[in-house]
């Protein structure tokens, strides 16, 4: 039987050299660190789905800069694809509506946190550029 597939986007925010991670707050998931983002709406382009994600988690305007991967992961329940971009913050602060915390990183602490599986992946490609 074919798994369903769940197609998401994920905001990679960097303010200078840092960049901001969010944990879960619930779900099989909770307490680890992803990327934020969400599932994109019918209609919606990759862009949108981001803005509107990160203002429904976050609370901030942000600017979808650049395209920088997609990851597709086999979770046990579905098959996860994962547009991912560079974006800033045009405004606000982020804040916790989602999530039960959030972070800002350097490059070199990408290794540190308890990344969920398919994010582990983006963390791969930001080390291979960043450091």
């Amino acid at each position: 039987m074919k798994k369903r597939q769940i197609e998401v986007v994920a905001a990679v925010i960097f303010d200078e050299a840092k960049i901001l991670i969010t944990q879960r707050s619930c779900g099989n998931m909770a307490g680890r660190w992803e990327f934020p983002g969400g599932k994109i709406e019918p209609g919606e382009t990759h862009q949108q789905a981001l803005k509107r994600e990160i203002m429904e988690e976050l609370g901030i305007i942000i600017s979808p800069d650049s395209f920088l991967l997609t990851i597709e992961y086999d979770y046990p329940e579905f098959h996860l694809v994962m547009h991912c971009y560079k974006c800033t913050i045009l405004f606000g602060a982020p804040r916790l509506l989602m999530h039960s915390s959030a972070k800002w990183i350097s490059p070199q602490e990408l290794d540190d946190p308890n990344w969920l599986p398919a994010d582990i992946l983006v963390v791969d490609y930001l080390k291979k550029r960043l450091l």
